[in-house]
């Protein structure tokens, strides 16, 4: 009996644990996105990463993704981000779509990590304006 409640208790602690870590990738973007921290952003960039911006779109390196990413960030003045929707998709792969707010405007934001060598890691980042 004590075997049971043991298992009863554990199970749902354990399930809770592994949402959590798997939802953590995702979630340290999104704070990176709010608040306009590009280094933080690209810690999570694969080695290689397509961006897309309203001028221009091209897979580069981490280094170069992080360069692009932190001018863009300088030169619209990030105020914030607010998620519309994020979710799982087929693989374990994760998505989020949300409003970067800046000075400048607004800007849909599509994020897409996939899970490569047991890390979450951003393979596709999008900013497009907002009419």
């Amino acid at each position: 009996m004590k075997r049971i409640f043991t298992t009863l208790l554990l199970a749902p602690a354990l399930l809770l644990a592994a949402f959590t870590t798997q939802s953590s990738g995702i979630d340290d973007v999104i704070g990176a996105l709010r608040s306009g921290n590009a280094s933080q952003l690209a810690s999570h960039f694969d080695d290689n990463i397509e961006i897309t911006l309203p001028d221009k779109s091209d897979n580069y390196s981490k280094a170069q993704a992080q360069l692009i990413v932190r001018d863009f960030f300088v030169n619209n003045g990030v105020k914030g981000f607010e998620v519309k929707h994020k979710g799982d998709s087929p693989g374990g792969s994760h998505f989020c779509i949300g409003t970067l707010q800046t000075n400048a405007g607004n800007f849909r934001t599509n994020v897409f990590m996939k899970m490569k060598n047991g890390r979450e890691v951003v393979k596709e980042i999008r900013f497009q304006p907002v009419d």
